[in-house]
């Protein structure tokens, strides 16, 4: 289940499907592997981190639930782009159109949802990496709000071969920004409607549950910060909103499993529960380092 699935993250930030969560061991091996063989992130990890994330019809629910209309104002406007001209600012706000993207798939605006289509091959072609983007075929399913599946069938498998060609290239700092970014927006998203819904517990939820997320962010952005500036004072802002989420306690509680008959079938039940404590005062703060974070990026 994924947060930044959320839509097209497009063509490049899914990873579809049940791979099993890495352990902090697993990614740390992974890393200590970066650092002797060049940069490169194993798959796994990556998928691992977003296999964690709420997907995007989950969030959709919670976001046509809470009553919001569509507002084009809290997007990354498709008309910036021509202010991305380095590839990290490319590689980040490519990983924010595609958040945006997916939001104005939920909400069946096509007309925007063309202009992000475009924004998106023009980033990518700038990276090298166009080559991955079937646009046709893309605008096709990301105009169609019904499409929703096969558009993320299309994105796991785009993301997956992105990240495999720029880890050959020895490119793979792009992959965490485009996770980053794509990240950074459906968080700045998903505050903005908590804001004007302070009583949906269950967006809080969500919001809180990022907290082990930004983590694993952060350890991805660590091993490139000694060698990038950029990489460095992203990672220090990260930090400060670390800091926010460290206010949010996330308890996990064990019970065991059992079995029960669905349809004629066994399953297997999980009983165990996850508490998520976060305060209203916790949301505000996240919200506004998440926001002063993202002017950063797509100003």
């Amino acid at each position: 289940m994924r947060f930044i699935k959320f839509g097209l993250l497009i063509a490049l930030l899914s990873a579809c499907g049940g791979g099993k969560k890495p352990s902090q061991e697993e990614f740390m091996q992974s890393i200590d592997s970066v650092k002797t063989t060049g940069p490169s992130i194993s798959e796994e990890v990556i998928d691992g981190i977003l296999d964690q994330i709420p997907s995007p019809l989950e969030i959709s629910v919670l976001l046509k639930e809470s009553g919001k209309r569509y507002n084009s104002n809290i997007l990354n406007s498709a008309d910036n782009i021509s202010k991305y001209n380095s590839n990290y600012k490319k590689a980040l706000n490519l990983g924010i159109y595609g958040t945006d993207l997916g939001y104005t798939n939920i909400y069946e605006q096509n007309q925007d949802g063309i202009k992000y289509i475009s924004a998106i091959k023009s980033l990518a072609d700038g990276l090298n990496i166009g080559q991955f983007f079937d646009v046709t075929t893309i605008g096709k399913l990301a105009t169609n709000s019904k499409n929703l599946d096969s558009l993320l069938l299309i994105t796991t498998q785009n993301f997956n071969s992105i990240n495999h060609y720029l880890q050959e290239q020895s490119r793979a700092n792009l992959s965490a920004l485009l996770l980053t970014g794509g990240w950074l927006e459906a968080m700045h998203i998903t505050c903005n409607v908590a804001a004007s819904d302070p009583n949906n517990k269950e967006l809080q939820e969500k919001i809180g549950e990022q907290k082990v997320i930004l983590e694993n962010i952060m350890l991805l952005l660590s091993f490139y910060k000694e060698a990038d500036q950029n990489m460095a004072s992203l990672l220090a802002d990260m930090d400060e909103l670390k800091k926010a989420f460290d206010k949010v306690n996330i308890t996990y509680t064990y019970k065991e499993s059992t079995f029960e008959i669905v349809d004629g079938v066994m399953v297997i039940k999980d009983n165990s529960t996850t508490t998520i404590d976060i305060k209203p005062e916790d949301i505000a703060a996240i919200s506004s380092i998440t926001n002063s974070i993202r002017n950063k990026i797509i100003s």
